[in-house]
């Protein structure tokens, strides 16, 4: 399914979230991470969440509520916003559950990977472990078209 994404854009307040529709669709909000300086260094961002909604303003606005478990990350850190309008809701709930089932995919992964071997274990579990997921994760497809 190919869905029309809106660009990235920086996630400081609700005023940014003006032109937001009023429509049903997807968002996902992502957190710009820090690559080590060099000449192939560039700009990278995790997605942390990816969710489905009748109203993405109403939904994106209630991001900077009070008691929002993602208000003071969104506040504190450098994160990013992105919604594709939606409205047929098979294709938005398929298109979300796509979303999130890789990015669970992607946490599993990792989490093999930063399981650190113990002080007794040879070095080269690090990288048993690396080829390991890697070989796992090889044929899946990574994400739906268009993300």
């Amino acid at each position: 399914m190919e869905m029309n994404w809106s660009r990235w854009f920086h996630c400081e307040s609700s005023f940014e979230l003006l032109l937001v529709p009023r429509q049903p669709g997807i968002y996902a909000l992502a957190e710009e991470i820090a690559q080590p300086a060099g000449p192939y260094s560039r700009r990278m961002l995790a997605v942390f969440e990816v969710e489905e909604t009748e109203d993405l303003a109403r939904a994106l606005n209630r991001l900077f509520t009070a008691g929002n478990p993602w208000r003071e990350r969104l506040e504190q850190a450098r994160c990013y916003l992105r919604y594709a309008v939606a409205p047929g809701t098979e294709e938005r709930r398929g298109a979300a559950t796509a979303l999130k089932d890789w990015l669970n995919s992607q946490r599993d992964a990792v989490s093999q990977i930063f399981e650190g071997p113990s002080d007794h274990e040879p070095a080269t579990v690090a990288e048993r472990a690396v080829d390991r997921v890697s070989k796992a994760h090889e044929h899946e497809k990574v994400f739906p078209a268009g993300f």
